[in-house]
């Protein structure tokens, strides 16, 4: 007869994971084996997953950063063999691709992959079938009325420089986006992860962002999020020894984060702005609680 956790102790080790602990730290607070631990993460991030895609639809959104956060699979990509360069892509050097609404907080989409055009593609078609509203018919975006000819954008998207992003957000939202681009300069920076200073910023619309509204281009929030994500999840804690060993494992991890951020976690008080677009449970936990 298999040896099943009970719900309650089941919740506890969740409980610990989504604040920060490491697997072993919870293996030693809770009294559970590490592998129970790992295999509960897994089936319980799946579920996290099919939660999230079942729950975030429909979403309105004004304007949503986007960027992507650096971790790693097993080893680092410099210590990858170069038939594992070539013919492997669930091990060294991983990127997990999000984006938050500078409003309300939220993470309506992620994806977990390599920092490649078709991880950029895969992003914003997802994040595209998320979003309210159907793309307009034509006449709306038609010269009439003595109206200029326009099209309405269905959301505002910020990123960086990174090359891909302009043909993805193109392909998933063809014209109806204002979407724009910052690169950040910096001196200073001498070696890695030492504190470096902001010099200046470089903001370009690419899709229906004019001069005079090239200043509400930002990704400020998205990498605030950053810095929550690397606080709540050890695998991304840079410097340390929290790495995934197993790419399915990282993915699980980081379902269970974004279910956690979107539902639980709160990034403002409930009587300030930012909270109405977010997801609100009953009680301190209830996705934890729901767990079978």
């Amino acid at each position: 007869m298999p040896n099943i956790l009970p719900r309650e102790k089941k919740i506890e080790v969740l409980r610990h994971l989504v604040e920060g602990n490491t697997l072993r730290s919870t293996s030693r607070l809770t009294g559970v084996h590490r592998t129970t631990i790992q295999n509960l993460l897994v089936s319980f991030g799946s579920r996290c997953a099919e939660f999230m895609d079942r729950k975030l639809r429909g979403l309105t959104l004004d304007h949503i950063e986007v960027d992507e956060i650096w971790t790693f699979v097993a080893k680092k990509q410099s210590r990858l063999t170069i038939d594992e360069r070539a013919e492997r892509s669930d091990v060294g050097d991983v990127y997990v691709w999000y984006g938050v609404d500078a409003q309300t907080k939220l993470a309506p989409s992620f994806v977990v992959g390599k920092r490649n055009a078709d991880n950029a593609r895969r992003l914003m078609v997802d994040l595209r079938s998320r979003l309210a509203g159907k793309v307009p018919n034509p006449h709306s975006s038609d010269a009439h009325a003595f109206r200029k000819e326009r099209y309405e954008p269905i959301t505002q998207i910020s990123t960086d420089g990174f090359a891909p992003y302009p043909e993805a957000v193109d392909l998933a939202f063809g014209p109806y986006v204002k979407f724009g681009t910052i690169v950040k300069d910096y001196k200073n920076a001498n070696m890695p992860y030492t504190p470096s200073e902001m010099v200046g910023t470089q903001r370009r619309g690419v899709y229906g962002i004019d001069e005079h509204e090239a200043r509400t281009i930002c990704t400020s929030h998205v990498e605030r999020a950053n810095l929550t994500m690397r606080t709540l999840l050890k695998r991304f804690t840079r410097l340390s020894l929290g790495f995934s060993k197993k790419l399915e494992n990282l993915e699980a991890a980081c379902a269970m984060y974004f279910a956690f951020y979107n539902v639980v976690w709160r990034t403002r008080h409930t009587d300030q702005s930012g909270t109405s677009g977010r997801l609100r449970p009953q009680g301190d936990c209830a996705m934890l609680g729901n767990l079978r």
